[in-house]
């Protein structure tokens, strides 16, 4: 069976969001166009940017999922990366903080979708 391979987020200007998630997770897309951008993350796996969404990419509207990046090592490398990215300006909606599942922080790119690090399972 297929798995999945494309995970698209909703955002209002394609520019401006393949800036910040190129800046924030350090890549550059291997597809861009107009309305829809593509990183490639991994051999047949795109994360991509599209704005065909754009009457539900508000900032305002609240977001009930999350791209998630899971960070190896130990609990100070998911400090260290918090640290890192608040030195860029992101907008944080969770401190650093031990849940269930290990050390965690969430922030929201400009459309107010939620990233949320986490150590590998």
């Amino acid at each position: 069976m297929p798995a999945p391979n494309l995970f698209l987020i909703g955002v209002r200007d394609a520019e401006a969001a393949t800036a910040f998630y190129g800046a924030l997770f350090e890549i550059e897309p291997t597809f861009i166009s107009p309305h829809y951008v593509a990183f490639e993350v991994a051999p047949g796996v795109l994360f991509a940017l599209w704005t065909g969404y754009s009457e539900q990419s508000v900032p305002s509207t609240p977001r009930t999922s999350e791209v998630g990046l899971m960070v190896p090592g130990a609990t100070t490398a998911i400090d260290e990366l918090f640290t890192r990215w608040g030195s860029k300006g992101v907008r944080v909606v969770e401190k650093p903080h031990d849940a269930v599942f290990g050390r965690t922080f969430v922030i929201a790119d400009p459309d107010g979708n939620l990233i949320r690090v986490s150590p590998v399972d």
